[in-house]
């Protein structure tokens, strides 16, 4: 059963997806909250595997509520709510932490999948929507020193590029020629070495520091 906290200050969306989402056997909605601070106060209380928030709120938003999220419960998982693909706050989002984000125009049965899929502990890094979201913010951004990065093997340096290209680890498998476990094994120690939680972070350091550019030809 995967337990989520809806956090939107729209009643009428909060009402929508609760009833999508309840729709579910096998997710419990936990908590709904209108505002980023109520959402923080809730995740203590109810301790969600998924925290779905809206990014626009009053009072708090979903930036700063997730910041504060995953400070006090580093293992939570947070999935943004947003209206445009190409938001600011999105990829501070991303930066801060978030595992993923969605468009409210997304399907029922895909935003339940996609919840199951970031309660699993995957992001929801497509190869489409969240790379052309850091395309976009970082195109005009110098380059930046990522510690850890030198620290990373020349095999490990190839997966991370993979990885940003919005490989999964079977593709990046077959691309390498090797196990999906060794491929693992490498994205685990890419983690530890630059120090981030998942793979959307691992990929935002990326670009930043310059190790994959920004509409880079996928091969």
């Amino acid at each position: 059963m995967t337990r989520i906290l809806i956090a939107d200050d729209e009643a009428l969306v909060r009402g929508g997806l609760r009833m999508i989402l309840g729709a579910r056997p096998d997710i419990e909605v936990v908590a709904e909250a209108a505002d980023g601070a109520e959402a923080v106060r809730l995740t203590a209380e109810h301790d969600p595997d998924v925290v779905l928030m809206d990014i626009h709120m009053p009072h708090l938003d979903g930036v700063t509520a997730t910041e504060r999220i995953l400070a006090e419960h580093p293992g939570r998982r947070v999935v943004m709510l947003t209206t445009f693909d190409l938001d600011e706050y999105v990829y501070r989002s991303l930066r801060a932490g978030a595992c993923g984000f969605l468009l409210k125009t997304t399907p029922p049965k895909a935003l339940a999948d996609a919840l199951h899929t970031a309660a699993q502990g995957d992001a929801l890094l497509s190869p489409g929507i969240t790379r052309r979201l850091i395309d976009h913010y970082t195109a005009t951004l110098p380059p930046v020193a990522v510690p850890g990065l030198a620290d990373l093997t020349g095999r490990e340096s190839e997966v991370l590029r993979l990885m940003a290209r919005g490989l999964s680890n079977p593709e990046i498998a077959g691309e390498l020629f090797l196990g999906e476990a060794t491929v693992k094994t490498h994205v685990n120690r890419i983690f530890a070495k630059l120090r981030v939680r998942d793979r959307v972070q691992a990929v935002v350091l990326a670009y930043e520091a310059g190790v994959v550019r920004p509409r880079e030809p996928h091969h």
